[in-house]
């Protein structure tokens, strides 16, 4: 699978103004059908995940952006991709566009998408750049629209974070108070151990006192 940005493409509505892809494949059909789906005047940024590929697009004014990548590819750096290149698309052809032809700013606007393409697909400035203009504002405005789909989700999430984090603070507190037990139960032991030996010396000094005639060990056993 090709990482990166493999298609790019600006429309008007559902018409293509302008396309680049570095690769061969029928997803530009795909883009296609998704394009007519699209209300371009609606300002909206979504992804649609197709197969192994993400489709993402950002619509404004009557114009569609939108860009083919892997699934590994970081969507804050598609993001960032299609926001730059409306900006340099908006500052370069202005009200212009709304008059243009179908693939009518191929010639003046291709070689612009090729190359902020290969820039965000391999330059590690990109992802930096993108962590500041995109990650913060652009990709919560993404995830609010389908809140009500993952918030029982992350509900779920936090809460199997909670439980993990409950089961090391008991594992801890287990070998804490095990640690404990076995100090407690060898002072136990050993106080036992001291009894039974005072109790055995008592026994034994008994027997020989009964057998010598008398507590003292007199007269029989112990002679002046």
């Amino acid at each position: 699978m090709e990482d990166g940005i493999i298609y790019a493409l600006i429309s008007r509505d559902s018409s293509v103004l302008v396309e680049h892809t570095n690769s061969k494949g029928n997803f530009v059909n795909a883009a296609l059908q998704i394009l007519e789906k699209i209300d371009a005047h609606e300002s909206n940024k979504v992804s649609y995940i197709y197969d192994s590929f993400y489709f993402h697009y950002v619509s404004e004014d009557g114009f569609v952006y939108m860009c083919m990548t892997s699934d590994s590819f970081k969507r804050r750096i598609a993001f960032a991709f299609l926001e730059d290149i409306k900006n340099r698309f908006s500052q370069k052809f202005g009200s212009t566009a709304k008059n243009a032809n179908r693939y009518g700013l191929q010639d003046g606007f291709g070689s612009d998408l090729r190359t902020q393409m290969d820039y965000y697909s391999t330059s590690p400035n990109a992802d930096k750049i993108s962590k500041v203009k995109v990650e913060v504002e652009e990709v919560k405005k993404i995830m609010v629209q389908n809140i009500e789909k993952v918030i029982d989700r992350g509900q779920k999430i936090d809460l199997l974070v909670d439980k993990a984090e409950q089961l090391n603070e008991d594992a801890f507190t287990f070998r804490r108070n095990a640690v404990k037990l076995k100090r407690h139960m060898w002072y136990k032991n050993a106080k036992l151990m001291v009894i039974l030996i005072i109790v055995i010396i008592a026994i034994l000094y008994f027997i020989i006192a009964g057998i010598c005639g008398g507590l003292s060990l007199k007269p029989r056993c112990i002679k002046n």
